[in-house]
């Protein structure tokens, strides 16, 4: 499953290269520009643009770049409310980026191989971040998701091969499949409470992750959730209601490769519980402690 999604990352990133090539450059995919930026039309009537690209190609946005909260254009004020689809994707020359307070939503794609990628600043006016958002973006060291944020899409965060530390605000009620998935440089992951759902694969091949926090409001984790994470030495689970964390057989289950070796921190009272559920008693080591 990991390998036909890596293999559909490269087609995606293949056939973007074949639409930049074939492309009439003549063709205007945007709106307007201002001050370097492209915009579409969103609603003329309530005034709202989104932030788009000149073409489908690496060529859009280099360097710094700061979204305003609001852009003028032919007489009218509009007000910038999302990140479009795959706006800033494969711009490798693209360094930082400022969201301004204000807009709502990262779409899917919208930085989707931005290699070059090493800062960025989400306000807490973002509510989603969408599918693959900043999939592939290797130069990413570390990102706060804001208060406000409600759900992290599938792949969001996919192949961040970069990302050190991830700071997730309470407001989070679910993280999408493959969320981090290959992200190898993630050191730990504290997964606020307020989280119901863990996707599947969703810290897949997080290599370098050595502890993980579940909080008591997670009811459903995904399978091959942990998967090559060769490095988790201490888990934190501190549900009480313990559940099956999937309906998969044999060994397709959410720890896969790390029961034997990483301590399965619980509430206390709750040891026999999970002793006694399947998956998580195949802990070698469950200790009460929280």
């Amino acid at each position: 499953m990991k390998k036909d999604y890596k293999r559909g990352l490269n087609l995606r990133l293949l056939l973007a290269t074949l639409l930049a090539f074939f492309s009439n450059n003549t063709i205007k995919a945007y709106d307007f520009e201002e001050d370097r930026i492209y915009y579409n039309i969103t609603s003329s009537s309530n005034l709202t643009v989104e932030v788009t690209y000149k073409k489908y190609d690496s060529n859009s946005y280099s360097g710094d770049v700061i979204i305003p909260p609001s852009v003028s254009y032919n007489g009218n004020t509009y007000s910038v409310t999302s990140i479009g689809e795959y706006a800033f994707s494969y711009c490798s020359g693209l360094s930082s980026i400022t969201i301004s307070e204000g807009i709502t939503s990262v779409s899917e794609g919208a930085f989707y191989g931005c290699s070059g990628l090493t800062s960025i600043i989400i306000p807490k006016s973002v509510t989603s971040i969408g599918r693959e958002a900043f999939c592939a973006c290797s130069g990413l060291i570390s990102i706060v998701i804001p208060e406000g944020v409600t759900s992290i899409g599938e792949a969001a965060f996919f192949y961040c091969s970069g990302l050190t530390s991830i700071t997730i605000s309470e407001s989070v009620t679910s993280i999408g499949d493959r969320a981090f998935d290959c992200c190898s440089s993630l050191l730990s992951i504290k997964i606020p409470n307020g989280v119901t759902s863990i996707g599947e694969m969703a810290f897949n091949d997080c290599s370098s992750l050595k502890t993980i926090i579940i909080p008591q409001s997670v009811t459903s984790i995904g399978q091959y959730v942990f998967r090559g994470c060769s490095g988790l030495t201490s888990i934190y689970s501190y549900i009480t209601d313990v559940f099956i964390t999937d309906d998969f057989d044999n060994d397709d289950y959410s720890f896969h490769s790390v029961y034997s070796k990483a301590t399965l921190y619980v509430p206390k009272g709750t040891k026999n519980a999970y002793k006694m559920t399947n998956y998580w008693n195949t802990f070698k080591k469950i200790i009460e402690k929280l």
